[in-house]
């Protein structure tokens, strides 16, 4: 089979690979239908993270169910299926809690790199949810989101306890932030500040449900929102970046007895104790537990009830996975999806 591998930052190849085989009863085989470069493989192509060898890339994917385990009693050969980027039993005490991304037995859920032709899923009965039927093609890209990034803005979402009446801040415009827009929008929130500098971004966030846009970053962004709401500042903030700035634009835009759901993985954070102290935000989030949410999510992208799809604005076969992270990575692409 064809598969991504990154050799080094900006080092990006599709080679041939071997097909993944069952390793462990409890395993199933996907026949991958479309998978995508996330904004987190970003951080190792520019050498923000160490590239560990030659490395098999991808961690979003839905497929066809072509090869199950002796164990996997759920799936089926010739389900289509929607994973997660973490593979979990969901039956352990975490699992049940709602938080699968802690699985006492969980692992990486493409185990063998979901940008190629197949992939190996551990746990698949706990990992994998299958669809109602075959999808229309169309549904494709937005059950894709469904694995990651809507996943993970749903849970940023979710922390930071939006509904009904709340104003809801969201730092971050890339997939995550914008689909963060939209759970804001399907929870009930009142209003939504998409926190973005980029017109194309501005608009789909707008598409999604976002309210106001405001284009300061920092201290101006935080004094904006401090302005737009009364001098009180957001009742929940969606956090998706992952860097010390992005953080601290988050707490220092929530008001006193507002919530921070932060889903943007951390790269060098450092919370000052003192200043958090004295904040008043409650503050949760962390790996999403994408496995809590697909049975809904799944069912309101079925039911055409939300498009999350409309964040993957290139479309490339496999073959020209550099030019994804390369577009990406230029800004050039919100998302890039990749069909095998």
């Amino acid at each position: 089979m064809r598969g991504v591998i990154m050799h080094a930052p900006g080092d990006v190849r599709v080679e041939d690979r071997e097909v993944p085989a069952i390793l462990e009863p409890t395993d199933a085989v996907l026949k991958v239908a479309a998978a995508c470069v996330c904004g987190s493989d970003l951080w190792p192509y520019r050498g923000v993270e160490d590239v560990d060898g030659p490395s098999p890339m991808g961690h979003e994917y839905v497929g066809v169910v072509d090869q199950v385990g002796d164990e996997v009693r759920d799936v089926q050969v010739g389900d289509f299926v929607v994973g997660s980027f973490f593979a979990s039993d969901n039956t352990c005490e975490i699992c049940r809690a709602g938080y699968q991304t802690h699985c006492v037995h969980r692992q990486p859920g493409a185990a063998t790199g979901a940008q190629s032709q197949y992939v190996r899923v551990p746990l698949a009965d706990g990992t994998l949810v299958a669809t109602p039927g075959q999808p229309d093609p169309e549904l494709i890209p937005s059950l894709l989101a469904a694995s990651d990034v809507l996943g993970t803005g749903w849970f940023g979402a979710v922390a930071a306890e939006v509904g009904p009446g709340k104003t809801v801040a969201v730092v971050g415009d890339g997939a995550v932030g914008l689909l963060g827009v939209l759970a804001a929008q399907q929870l009930g929130a009142e209003r939504i500040i998409a926190m973005s500098r980029h017109a194309d971004r501005q608009a789909l966030a707008r598409e999604f449900g976002a309210t106001d846009i405001v284009e300061e970053r920092g201290d101006e962004g935080v004094a904006r929102i401090k302005e737009l709401t009364g001098g009180l500042g957001a009742h929940s903030t969606i956090e998706a970046v992952g860097t010390q700035e992005s953080m601290m634009q988050a707490i220092r835009a929530t008001r006193a007895g507002g919530h921070v759901g932060y889903v943007g993985v951390a790269h060098d954070v450092a919370l000052p104790g003192e200043e958090l102290f004295f904040s008043g935000v409650h503050l949760h989030g962390g790996p999403a537990p994408v496995r809590r949410f697909l049975p809904e999510l799944i069912q309101l992208i079925w039911d055409r009830k939300i498009d999350p799809g409309k964040v993957f604005d290139l479309t490339l076969p496999l073959e020209q996975a550099a030019e994804g992270y390369q577009a990406m990575d230029e800004r050039r692409a919100i998302k890039a999806l990749l069909i095998p």
